[in-house]
């Protein structure tokens, strides 16, 4: 293996895997690992393609400003590009990106503005328009603008899709893809109508997205849902999109995509983000229509290191009704983490304040129940911490039994719902007991969590 000079020299050539835990029915499924990109995703290769080819023309100096819009990983791989080449970037991303995207661009010197997911295109505070217009505002800046820039399909239709081709020896019956900004669809599409027209061309779409049923029924919908899968699916059609030759799409729910996810990485050990698992569950459907053998290529578009805090945390999962938990009928389908499971989160009364301080930032929870062995004997909280050690930090060294509240109010199991919102409005957590036996803790977000579940 060569030594390179640049982290840029490692986007593209990425691993072809074929699966061998899957179901898909008669036909061979193969794993394109876009994932092994440098910035972890696909869209290295567009970050790449951009900003090389605005240079060519003259359009960026040194030390510009990129500003680009990005509901997915583009956003990455434009920083990584940013960072190798000395640009300033501004990214514009909708507030339903994952935590661990966000952090990582940051990391890499990118300037994150966040704004709603909530409001479609023509709203000024639509991520690709308030993108637009920090670009227009910005003196000297550069609006990437990978909706509209033909540099986008140009890094598939000369790239990825040859390599394809030639990583399959030129046999390649079906590919399936997503699509956002619509530049891997229209890349790629142009590329196969060139060198391989037999291969067919399928689009994974989440629902809530408008391409499915333009792609199914030749219906162009004004309105689109909302869905949580990220980098996928749009409400309008980009302007450098050609869906001509795509004959085919599937219409993949949020649940479906992330137990499929999860299923690759269970299956095939291969870790893969929310976008995956929707290409993945289409690519899955589409195999199993066959009656006869095909080979069939599903992108593997980004890892999933960056959704641990999402559709491979349980708790999330649970939270958001993708795991389906037993039902008791009463106060225990409310309780996220359950005590009898060892999920909840617990202290004893002789460790020491810092313990309990440091294992309520590291499992991101405002209060602890403090457990000794078996029996519940308190409760303790950040203000109970903090009202306890302000004025003096050598008490973050005295036991929890100093600061915890021993006198707890506590709710039989069979309380009815209605029983928490006098705990709540006091500023407790409810405390769930059958008999003597502690079953957990209910938040104000746990009442809500459960009460939107109830109208999905």
């Amino acid at each position: 293996m060569p030594i390179h000079s640049s982290v840029l020299e490692l986007i593209g050539q990425t691993p072809i895997v074929k699966a061998q835990r899957l179901d898909a029915g008669v036909c061979e499924l193969y794993l394109k690992l876009e994932s092994a990109n440098p910035g972890g995703s696909i869209k290295d290769r567009i970050g790449l393609s951009m900003i090389e080819a605005a240079e060519k023309r003259g359009d960026l100096k040194p030390g510009a400003t990129l500003v680009e819009g990005t509901a997915g990983n583009t956003g990455l791989g434009l920083a990584l590009v940013a960072q190798q080449k000395g640009y300033k970037l501004i990214l514009v991303v909708p507030d339903k990106m994952s935590r661990e995207k966000i952090f990582n661009l940051k990391a890499m010197g990118a300037e994150v503005r966040l704004t709603r997911s909530d409001v479609a295109k023509g709203h000024p505070e639509y991520y690709q328009d308030l993108a637009k217009t920090i670009a227009e505002q910005t003196p000297g800046a550069y609006f990437v603008n990978q909706f509209g820039n033909p540099d986008n399909p140009a890094a598939h239709e000369f790239g990825t899709g040859p390599e394809i081709l030639e990583q399959m020896d030129g046999d390649l019956d079906a590919i399936v893809f997503g699509c956002g900004s619509s530049g891997t669809m229209t890349g790629l599409s142009r590329a196969f109508a060139t060198l391989s027209p037999k291969t067919e061309l399928v689009l994974a779409d989440p629902v809530g997205s408008i391409l499915a049923e333009y792609i199914n029924d030749g219906v162009l919908n004004d309105k689109s849902g909302s869905w949580l899968v990220e980098g996928i699916g749009e409400d309008f059609l980009p302007s450098i999109s050609d869906f001509s030759r795509v004959k085919k799409a599937y219409a993949i729910t949020d649940a479906e995509s992330f137990h499929t996810a999860r299923e690759l990485l269970g299956k095939e050990g291969i870790l893969g983000g929310s976008s995956t698992g929707t290409l993945l569950a289409a690519a899955l459907k589409y195999c199993k229509e066959q009656t006869t053998p095909k080979k069939v290529l599903v992108l593997v578009c980004d890892t999933g290191n960056k959704y641990l805090s999402k559709m491979y945390n349980d708790y999330w999962m649970l939270d958001n009704g993708f795991l389906e938990r037993p039902q008791h009928g009463d106060l225990r389908d409310l309780i996220l983490r359950p005590y009898g499971q060892r999920d909840t989160v617990v202290i004893g009364p002789n460790d020491l304040l810092t313990t309990a301080y440091q294992r309520m930032k590291l499992y991101d929870v405002s209060q602890l129940p403090v457990m000794d062995g078996e029996e519940l004997v308190g409760i303790v909280d950040e203000s109970d911490v903090l009202l306890h050690v302000y004025g003096d930090e050598a008490r973050f060294r005295d036991p929890v039994a100093t600061a915890m509240v021993s006198k707890l109010d506590r709710l039989d199991v069979k309380s009815p719902i209605e029983a928490l919102l006098p705990v709540f409005d006091r500023g407790q957590v409810a405390i769930v007991m059958d008999g003597n036996a502690f079953l957990g803790l209910i938040t104000r977000i746990d009442l809500l969590n459960y009460l939107r579940r109830r109208v999905q």
